[in-house]
């Protein structure tokens, strides 16, 4: 009996958490260069007064492509090894909000929906009858809307806050495996290297046993 309330329990949340991922905006991030480096120039200057990315370096932005002017002025005193800490201390942020904002290095895999849960999260912040701010993804936020969500008056306007959120939402999910391409590059020689290799031995094999057949 406990193990079928058990199983039962299982279901019944598993059911609720996709029926909360339906009720995300789909995300459509992009994977292309252009849109990444946006996303960087978005994160840098909306998110990085108060969030780190700690498993990312400034080397790590100039292997991207964004140029080392830009990426010295990011930095300042840091050196390119270092991870990217929030601008803010964390005694600052406790102050400020109560709590230290987290880390957005992995945030993509942390919440369940992924970057579809990120994209709706920052398109998500209005204004409710009292004036106070809230989201629809995450009513208890102390985030605020740094993209200007909740004061959009027009689809204009809206257009262009989702496509800064749909930028930002990609950087992050690079964030997630910077090397990812490096490696699906080395994947490609790998396989190449595999398919001479076989087909090598594959002649030698019937060389070897050719000469064995005719004696």
């Amino acid at each position: 009996m406990k193990v079928f309330l058990k199983i039962a329990l299982l279901c019944s949340l598993s059911a609720a958490a996709w029926g909360a991922e339906e009720n995300f905006e789909q995300a459509n991030v992009e994977t292309t260069l252009p849109a990444i480096k946006r996303g960087a120039d978005e994160v840098m200057g909306n998110c990085h007064a108060c969030h780190t990315l700690k498993y990312i370096k400034y080397r790590d932005l100039v292997a991207l492509g964004i140029s080392q002017a830009k990426v010295d002025g990011w930095r300042g005193d840091e050196p390119m090894d270092a991870p990217l800490k929030a601008q803010m201390s964390e005694a600052d942020a406790m102050a400020a909000f109560n709590k230290v904002p987290p880390d957005l290095s992995l945030m993509s895999q942390a919440r369940d929906g992924g970057v579809n849960y990120l994209y709706s999260y920052l398109i998500g912040y209005f204004n409710k009858p009292d004036g106070t701010l809230s989201n629809h993804i995450f009513a208890e936020t102390k985030m605020p809307d740094m993209l200007g969500m909740s004061n959009a008056t027009d689809e204009v306007q809206k257009t262009a806050i989702k496509a800064k959120a749909r930028d930002i939402v990609s950087f992050l999910n690079w964030t997630t495996d910077p090397h990812a391409a490096e490696r699906i590059q080395l994947g490609k020689y790998v396989i190449a290297y595999l398919i001479v290799i076989t087909t090598l031995l594959y002649l030698v094999k019937r060389q070897i046993w050719a000469r064995i057949k005719y004696k």
